[in-house]
């Protein structure tokens, strides 16, 4: 998400411009919806500044004013269930594809009703004196884990322009949302955190899950005795297959931090927001999650990490997400340890003093999530299965990105939202988890 990430501008930057274009845009549901593609029209405002340096990093702004197509007559979408993400392309003087995301914000949507998107944001680092001038591209309706892809039919117009002069010789004049930058070029500012020169210490990463500099390619590091106690790692794409009574797929994401804890580590998994609906009232403590972390690298083995069960009763039609999962890693080995998530389970109890019930999922795919440097500890890991302590006192929902997901935004866990056509008896009641396929 880069809602929060902040605008870096030149402290001479030029109050921001807005212009509408639009284009005739295809619209195409996924193929499992057995939805036609959908004509239609797409009105974008896009804002930037006027004016801005060579070295600048702006922000720059994608509002919907019409999407192409309505929301089919098939279901109501519910508050905050839908999420926008796209591609703005920079020409002119410089060339560059500007990644574009929206929050997963939006009013309640009725069967047939116009579709409503929240604003994309995205960054752009100014790099040559000139015009850069700003054009809307492809971009893709994600709800309910289902990706709608629009994408244009014809040219489309420019919608802004950035006059890029030359400053002389440095970015020294940036400033930065939520950091100190100080030394000389601050051309590596990054976003929430500080930077003297154009170092920035290992393991820092920047708002949005993206890596600095520091970082290695699988997640933060911990960079050895550097007396840094604290580690993000990167938001990582997951698949998992359940067996009955839970869906037969779930595409996810998750990410794994890190605080050290003597020789140890105290991990916390955070997964994507709920985007379903509670399917029936659920009462406080109906679900509850658990994850087995896949230790690689010098390391080996795995840890299991537990989050608390929903705090708060779910009436129904209520998003759903699960809590924060924690756990401890005690390494079995000296170097460099790779963590990794792993298979997702999920136990729902419908009703007090019912037997509950257990929803296993085989991980298919993941990524190294974190990187540690790491030393052996007695009765570590390597080679073993360790279980995580659940933790009472964490009820929060989780969170993770999408950046990247992309975005990270940028997808998001559910392992309850495509149960099809499953019924689930307790106690003489029977609830069915509703398809969410059928979405343009």
């Amino acid at each position: 998400m880069l809602g929060g990430a902040g605008i870096l501008l030149g402290v001479t930057a030029a109050p921001a411009q807005a212009a509408e274009v639009s284009f005739k845009t295809e619209c195409i549901p996924p193929s499992a919806s057995g939805l036609d593609p959908v004509e239609g029209t797409t009105k974008v405002d896009i804002t930037a500044p006027a004016t801005a340096k060579v070295g600048d990093e702006v922000e720059v702004v994608w509002k919907f004013t019409q999407a192409a197509s309505k929301n089919p007559d098939l279901i109501d979408l519910p508050k905050d269930s839908v999420k926008p993400t796209g591609t703005l392309k920079a020409s002119g003087a410089q060339t560059e594809d500007i990644a574009m995301e929206g929050p997963q914000e939006n009013p309640a949507i009725p069967k047939g009703g116009d579709m409503v998107l929240s604003d994309m944001k995205g960054t752009i680092k100014l790099t040559t004196a000139g015009d850069v001038t700003l054009t809307p591209d492809a971009y893709t309706i994600t709800a309910y884990s289902t990706d709608t892809k629009c994408t244009p039919q014809e040219t489309v117009p420019a919608a802004a322009t950035i006059k890029v002069t030359d400053d002389g010789g440095g970015s020294g004049d940036t400033t930065t949302s939520g950091g100190t930058a100080t030394g000389g070029d601050t051309s590596g500012t990054t976003s929430g955190g500080s930077t003297t020169g154009d170092t920035t210490d290992g393991g820092t990463t920047t708002d949005g899950g993206t890596t600095s500099s520091g970082s290695t390619s699988g997640g933060s590091t911990s960079g050895g005795d550097d007396g840094q106690t604290d580690f993000e790692g990167k938001t990582v794409t997951t698949s998992f297959a359940c067996t009955s009574p839970g869906p037969s797929k779930i595409d996810s994401s998750a990410t794994i931090n890190a605080k050290k804890n003597g020789g140890s580590y105290d991990l916390t998994v955070k997964t994507a927001e709920g985007v379903m609906d509670s399917p029936a009232p659920l009462p406080a403590g109906a679900l509850k999650p658990s994850m087995v972390i896949t230790v690689g690298g010098d390391d080996s083995g795995s840890v299991t990490v537990n989050g608390p069960a929903n705090k708060d009763a779910l009436n129904t039609g209520d998003p759903v997400s699960l809590s924060d999962m924690t756990g401890t890693y005690k390494p079995g080995a000296d170097g460099k340890a790779t963590l990794s998530p792993g298979d997702l389970t999920i136990v729902v109890t419908l009703s007090a003093g019912s037997d509950p019930i257990t929803i296993p999922c085989k991980a298919t795919k993941t990524g190294v999530s974190l990187e540690l440097d790491v030393q052996k500890q007695a009765g570590g890991v390597s080679g073993a299965t360790t279980s995580g302590s659940s933790s009472s006192s964490s009820s929060s929902s989780s969170s993770g990105g999408l950046a990247e997901t992309g975005a990270n935004d940028h997808g998001g866990l559910r392992a309850l939202g495509f149960v099809a056509g499953t019924a689930i008896l307790l106690g003489g009641a029977v609830f069915t988890f509703m398809p969410r396929r059928r979405l343009r």
